[in-house]
């Protein structure tokens, strides 16, 4: 509770303090003087009046000085007056008249201006820096002031026609014409939809004298014609002046000739293959493939097998392939990281995505292998874009492998034809087949020379591709086999069937060193070595990935199964991270799915593709970086 005390010495003697004494003596003496002064002033402006008035005036200023009270504020020139000028020519003004007295040439001003005389337009010459003279605070519009009009939708088309066809028009206050002067004399200010028939023949008549005389052969006759310039065929079915010329084969570039040249060779080879074409013996001509080459020839013709190349040049200034790796690119670090978004996609095949492979040690392109019968190599650090397109499979590619050193790739196709490119120049050097579909084509990781074929007829084929000839045929299985799989340095691979077994070779020795199978086993058409070479990946068509030793016993790890994605039905390719904390595999659902090597756990799953997610390859430099590939048609790099 609030309670107001009184001074203490009012609370103690209720009495009041010295203080308020003296103020009351002060007080006294003050009114005592005025009363004195106004006193002593009557006096002496009233000397001849008399008594009554003397007494009435004294009591009024007794009165007066009773009830005054002390003015304290400070006294206000309520005279109106101000002082105008400097110095000797300081004089004093009313303060109405400043208003007129502004000098724009001094920053004095003698009274408070308001805020928009302040933004008014300047009155007097015009402004040399701003010709147009319009002030901001004038202007509604960036180029100045723009006045709402309201004009008929006829009055307007008239208006605007008149303007795009003779170049002048009507304000839309219809005080004045506007745009080209010469013209609003010429024409006598008509319009376009003022202007007679007649009027409207002359201007047209004018106008095609005017584009025969700069195209002289445009006259009836054809060129060379002696027709005067307004005989001109002007009815509705005369021709075209500038009728486009069909292209011939001399007009195009080198590389359209060529293409045109590949096209036509390759649908004449394919209608002979068909016996749709006819020699001129009278027999059909399909002794010969598509690509010129014999069924068993190692050799390559030139009218099935081209290559186009896409990038601006194929060398450089300092003479480098485009096949080069970049020098500024090296390995950052060892410590790999699931990707967490999408950086590109590559969209160039018609069909879907079978494989893709990364340039070997540097991964600055990828190699594509197309069911659209393509195989393209795309450029991954620079422009992002397709590189060169290799053109000579009749069917869907279905594994691709380069070199050690990225030179030359190996492809195999539906079409039962295993072929080694150039991948630099795109040429064929070789062709091999031996009548049945390959499921892969592998190299030998020391000798460059040999190719193993998983074949359809439950054989794997060992090429040396020097020769062309078959060394060796391991023949034990008792499906077609799916995958080939070099471990212990080349000394041995292991090859996985339809059988739904897995066998161990020694290299070079037909005879089977390890057979695995058990009755809950399922087909494994995927198999990847891990980057450490002690486990084998084997995606099962169970819904789980398979874990075997490399070594010597090739068993089972038990304890190591991963599980969590739907593959069932595709050959889905799995893979590893550099270092091996990672075990990635796409699914039918279109997911890429990360697993941690150690707790078998899935890390991280993305929603990868539209369909099944058929391969996914880890940048080898880039550790954080993977590429997918479906059968959507499109290759995803995801950082």
């Amino acid at each position: 509770r609030l309670t107001r005390e009184a001074p203490p010495d009012r609370r103690r003697s209720g009495r009041p303090a010295g203080r308020e004494v003296e103020r009351g003596a002060r007080r006294h003496a003050t009114t005592m003087d005025l009363l004195a002064q106004y006193s002593d002033a009557s006096g002496e402006a009233g000397a001849g009046d008399g008594d009554t008035d003397d007494d009435v005036a004294t009591t009024a200023a007794m009165l007066r000085a009773k009830h005054a009270v002390p003015d304290l504020a400070p006294r206000v020139n309520d005279a109106g007056l101000a002082v105008a000028g400097e110095g000797a020519d300081a004089r004093l003004v009313s303060l109405a008249s400043t208003r007129d007295m502004h000098d724009p040439a001094r920053k004095k001003i003698y009274y408070n201006v308001k805020y928009d005389a302040l933004h008014e337009p300047i009155a007097g010459p015009a402004n040399p820096f701003n010709p147009a003279g319009a002030s901001r605070q004038t202007r509604n519009h960036a180029t100045g002031h723009v006045e709402w009009a309201h004009v008929n939708k006829h009055a307007f088309d008239e208006q605007f026609q008149t303007f795009n066809a003779l170049g002048y028009a009507v304000a839309p206050d219809g005080s004045a014409y506007v745009g080209d002067a010469a013209a609003i004399a010429a024409h006598a200010g008509e319009t376009v939809f003022t202007s007679t028939a007649a009027k409207r023949r002359k201007v047209r008549d004018e106008v095609l004298a005017a584009a025969v005389a700069a195209d002289p052969g445009a006259s009836i006759g054809g060129p060379g014609a002696n027709a005067p310039p307004l005989a001109r065929d002007r009815s509705a079915w005369a021709p075209a002046r500038d009728a486009t010329k069909p292209l011939t084969v001399d007009e195009l570039t080198e590389e359209a000739k060529e293409y045109v040249r590949w096209h036509a060779a390759r649908r004449e080879a394919n209608l002979r293959r068909k016996g749709r074409l006819k020699d001129e013996e009278g027999g059909a001509g399909g002794g010969e493939d598509e690509d010129g080459a014999g069924v068993g020839g190692g050799g390559a013709g030139p009218a099935g097998e081209k290559s186009f190349f896409h990038g601006k040049e194929e060398r450089n200034y300092a003479g480098e392939s485009w096949l080069a790796p970049p020098k500024d690119r090296k390995k950052e670090n060892d410590h790999c990281y699931a990707p967490k978004r999408l950086i590109h996609t590559w969209s160039g095949h018609t069909k879907g995505v079978q494989a893709i492979r990364f340039f070997p040690r540097h991964g600055h392109l990828i190699l594509s292998a197309g069911m659209d019968s393509k195989i393209k190599i795309w450029d991954v650090h620079n422009t992002g874009k397709c590189m060169r397109t290799y053109l000579g499979h009749d069917k869907a590619v279905k594994d691709i492998n380069f070199t050690s050193d990225g030179a030359r790739f190996v492809s195999s196709s539906h079409d039962k034809k295993i072929k080694l490119w150039d991948t630099e120049t795109g040429k064929v050097i070789s062709t091999f087949t031996s009548g049945k579909m390959a499921y892969a084509a592998v190299l030998h990781p020391e000798k460059q020379n040999i190719l193993m074929a998983a074949q359809s007829d439950k054989k794997i084929v060992q090429y040396d591709m020097n020769t062309g000839d078959v060394v060796q045929e391991y023949d034990q299985h008792l499906g077609a086999v799916n995958t080939v799989t070099f471990v212990d340095e080349g000394r041995r691979f292991v090859t996985t069937s339809d059988d739904k077994s897995m066998r161990v070779w020694e290299f070079g020795i037909p005879v089977v060193m390890k057979y695995i199978a058990d009755p809950s086993m399922h087909s494994m058409p995927a198999v990847t070595l891990s980057p450490n070479q002690q486990w084998l990946a084997c995606q099962s068509l169970d819904n789980q990935i398979m874990i075997y030793s490399a070594k010597d016993r090739f068993r089972l790890n038990t304890k190591k199964r991963f599980t969590g994605h739907a593959n069932g039905g595709y050959a889905c390719q799995p893979n590893f991270s550099p270092d091996g904390r990672f075990l990635m595999s796409g699914d039918a659902d279109g997911k890429c799915i990360f697993w941690d090597w150690k707790s078998r756990r899935i890390f991280k799953t993305l929603k990868a593709h539209d369909k099944v997610t058929i391969g996914c390859e880890w940048h080898p430099l880039e550790t954080s970086k993977v590429a997918t590939c479906s059968w959507d048609g499109t290759i995803k790099y995801w950082d």
